[in-house]
């Protein structure tokens, strides 16, 4: 651990690294990817019960009239990357081909991610509860407005049909255990107060998140028929798109005047897409064209994101961490010296 810190490297962030390392050398495929799905729908329902049992019910219901909080989020998801998608339309073809630019602009359509966006929000301490509301509200209304963004901005063959099935696995997966949660708080109170149990299923479902994620890339063979080239200038497109979106989620959480833990909920809610919604939805938009190579875009967003975000996350964290510890040594310095002064008034 010393090394790590002498080489400002995050443990973290290895995880992260471990976690596609083994996703591209040990692919699961078969039973193992059943098992494998299942484990992480298991991890991510765990998580938000314990998100439930954590919050204060005050919290959450203000976390659900935080409207401007929740606005900026949808604005930045539905309005500034669809933007951004529309303007990029300028490499094509020199740089990417119309199929890779499709994928690029569909990406930019999609939903915020939940499960890691709120788990990044807790690592770095910011607004747990307006993180819950805001990207579960994204991916509810991403069902239809995605959908429509593609009808209006692009062109599809056939009938877009878009099944109420999404919406019943956001409630049941996410929202369910989360008011679950919340009831057994008189129950699990004690174990909340053990800091390491959030944090383990919080790193732990991310971990699991991106081995997924990247092992279903290996076995479903995305990275094939493309030259190196054409994939980099992909990875360099989103890289850059990504840095933009952070710049202007920053910017504007600050210049709204929005505090520091609700900050960390617009950059990390407004800035990410969703790779479990992108890819079912993508089968049923795109349905005869070169599907594989639509949602190349995403798949390599999404393992930037991820990276970016789990550094971002971690870096904050642990500056929260740090802050905390130094209010608690003043606190205790404060209070030595309170103790230490005379107690009774000098003699005239």
């Amino acid at each position: 651990m010393n090394l790590l810190a002498k080489l400002r490297i995050e443990p973290f962030m290895l995880g992260i690294l471990a976690s596609v390392a083994v996703g591209a050398v040990l692919p699961a495929s078969g039973a193992a990817a059943d098992v494998l799905n299942w484990a992480t729908k298991i991890a991510i329902a765990l998580l938000f019960l314990l998100y439930g049992a954590r919050l204060q019910p005050q919290e959450a219901l203000e976390g659900l009239r935080h409207w401007r909080l929740h606005t900026t989020v949808l604005a930045a998801t539905y309005v500034l990357f669809p933007l951004i998608g529309l303007v990029l339309r300028i490499l094509v073809p020199s740089i990417l081909t119309d199929d890779l630019y499709t994928g690029v602009l569909y990406l930019c359509l999609l939903p915020s991610t939940v499960q890691s966006s709120i788990a990044f929000t807790s690592v770095a301490r910011g607004n747990v509860a307006g993180a819950v509301v805001s990207a579960s509200l994204s991916n509810l209304l991403g069902v239809f407005v995605t959908p429509l963004l593609v009808m209006l901005l692009m062109h599809t063959t056939g009938n877009v049909h878009v099944s109420g099935g999404q919406v019943l696995t956001i409630v049941v997966q996410l929202l369910l255990p989360f008011f679950v949660g919340q009831a057994l708080r008189p129950w699990l109170g004690r174990l909340m107060r053990h800091k390491s149990v959030t944090k383990t299923v919080d790193r732990g479902s991310i971990y699991l998140v991106v081995y997924s994620a990247f092992s279903a890339s290996m076995t479903e063979h995305i990275w094939h028929g493309l030259s190196v080239w054409r994939i980099l200038a992909v990875a360099v497109v989103c890289a850059i798109m990504l840095a933009v979106v952070l710049g202007i989620t920053t910017a504007a959480g600050r210049l709204l005047g929005f505090s520091w833990p609700d900050r960390i909920v617009i950059t990390f809610c407004g800035s990410k897409k969703s790779l479990a919604t992108g890819l079912p939805m993508a089968t049923v938009l795109f349905a005869g064209h070169p599907v594989g190579l639509i949602v190349l875009p995403l798949m390599i967003f999404h393992q930037i994101q991820l990276l970016t975000c789990a550094w971002l996350a971690g870096r904050w964290g642990r500056e929260a961490e740090a802050a905390g510890a130094a209010t608690a040594t003043a606190v205790t310095a404060t209070a030595a010296t309170a103790e230490a002064a005379p107690t009774t008034a000098p003699s005239a």
